[in-house]
């Protein structure tokens, strides 16, 4: 774990409440759906080079439960753990998870009785509600922890870095993806060309990969690969820019101001995205995306402190 000059340096000031509120109806982020499906499919990518055959995964940051449906059809076999801070997410995935069952389906479950435990929905996942640094799980109780830009939703990322590898095995994989700093860069020129201070920004102060890098090695995992892409969406409305970045999340800083309650306000700043129109007419959103992957190691020392030894016997 870091220091706790580093926490500092590295937690952004978020509310999980705020975060549970803004995420409380799945109508509002509805139209931000596309960039979860885009990454999702860059994440199976970068997993398909990867040689695991996972009997239990979890997906940290659910949601509406796409990405345990695509992590079902990749590991058919796999016992699948959904867990999300919003319990109307949730409720949205279990509705979705329900009505994409085959009559079949529903027909042999009722026969068989199979998932019928308490918490154990749809068939092919558990859902829980939960802080992903205090997950309710035991430890060492999964092969696989995905995660899909869900991580920059948490205060402290290094905790929860801690908590994904407590409950990983040993050998057990993480994988995940999360904006970067240089997300909605645009955006924050356009604050500032209004005349609006930092600290008025609708924006998360996003954590850099290599920070990240660091973090998953203080807290015992091995030789992280990271890497980053930046995207460009392009739109013809500043107002639906705005729109979009809305339903990407919003805010959740606890340190939060009601920058753009005023017309005036929300004026200027339409005012500064329409000055950065290119010859094309568009006006673009950048959208920095950072993955890791990095596995979880034998452990060098005993719950109490010890060094562990090992010593690698040779047969004749």
């Amino acid at each position: 774990m870091s220091n706790s000059s580093n926490d500092n340096r590295q937690s952004a000031p978020i509310s999980l409440a705020i975060v549970r509120k803004l995420f409380a109806r799945p109508e509002r982020v509805a139209e931000s759906q596309f960039l979860r499906r885009e990454i999702a499919g860059r994440m199976f990518e970068r997993l398909a080079l990867i040689k695991i055959n996972p009997q239990s995964l979890l997906d940290a940051g659910s949601g509406e439960g796409d990405d345990l449906l695509a992590l079902h059809q990749s590991f058919p076999g796999s016992v699948l753990l959904g867990m999300d801070a919003s319990p109307a997410m949730l409720a949205s995935a279990r509705k979705r998870a329900a009505q994409s069952l085959s009559a079949m389906q529903r027909l042999l479950m009722n026969f068989t009785g199979l998932f019928r435990r308490a918490g154990v929905r749809a068939g092919s996942a558990i859902l829980a509600c939960a802080d992903y640094a205090n997950l309710p799980m035991a430890s060492g109780s999964v092969d696989l922890v995905w995660s899909n830009l869900a991580l920059h939703w948490h205060p402290q990322p290094d905790r929860v870095f801690a908590e994904w590898r407590r409950v990983l095995r040993v050998d057990g994989l993480l994988m995940f993806s999360c904006f970067g700093p240089d997300t909605f860069q645009e955006l924050r020129a356009a604050f500032a060309a209004a005349g609006e201070p930092d600290a008025a920004l609708p924006i998360l102060p996003f954590v850099d990969l290599h920070d990240f890098g660091d973090m998953l090695v203080d807290v015992g995992f091995a030789t992280p690969v990271m890497d980053m892409e930046k995207l460009q969406i392009t739109y013809s409305s500043a107002e639906k820019l705005l729109a979009d970045v809305q339903a990407f999340g919003g805010n959740p800083l606890i340190t939060q101001r009601r920058t753009l309650s005023g017309r005036h306000r929300y004026e200027r700043v339409i005012r500064a995205l329409e000055g950065r129109r290119k010859p094309d007419g568009k006006i673009s959103l950048t959208i920095e995306i950072i993955y890791g992957h990095a596995f979880k190691p034998l452990p060098k020392k005993t719950a109490s402190g010890e060094n562990i030894i090992r010593l690698d016997l040779k047969r004749n």
